[in-house]
């Protein structure tokens, strides 16, 4: 059964940093797409960085040089690291993962994968 449980958000200043880390279940194998999509009210979806086998990852353009994702398929987690953080980064987001390659092929992130988790909150601000 594939499960995603996230954690790690919080409320931080502009210029903060935050590390959100996903434990997923062992029914996501290492060929499985990985990434992180968030959501703020109010606006659509946005892929933030994906994690597909081969090592191939991928960022938004809004987070590229900031953000880093990282995935231990031992540990089964996905972690997503976040420096120099904005009060446009404040959203919802979620850890997603996906059996096909689709969302991890793209030239930007894809924000729609077959499993996510609840989400965990990201709040920048003074």
């Amino acid at each position: 059964q594939v499960h995603l449980q996230e954690s790690g958000g919080a409320s931080v200043q502009p210029g903060g940093s935050l590390r959100l880390s996903c434990q997923y279940s062992e029914a996501i194998t290492s060929s499985y797409c990985m990434g992180w999509f968030r959501q703020a009210p109010g606006k659509e979806r946005e892929g933030v960085a994906t994690f597909g086998p081969a090592r191939r990852i991928n960022y938004a353009d809004s987070v590229k040089g900031r953000f880093i994702i990282s995935r231990d398929n031992v540990k089964n987690t996905l972690d997503l690291q976040m420096l120099r953080l904005t009060v446009e980064d404040t959203a919802m987001y979620y850890c997603a993962a996906d059996p096909l390659f689709q969302p991890c092929g793209g030239r930007t992130p894809s924000a729609s994968f077959t499993y996510s988790g609840q989400g965990t909150q990201v709040t920048v601000s003074s």
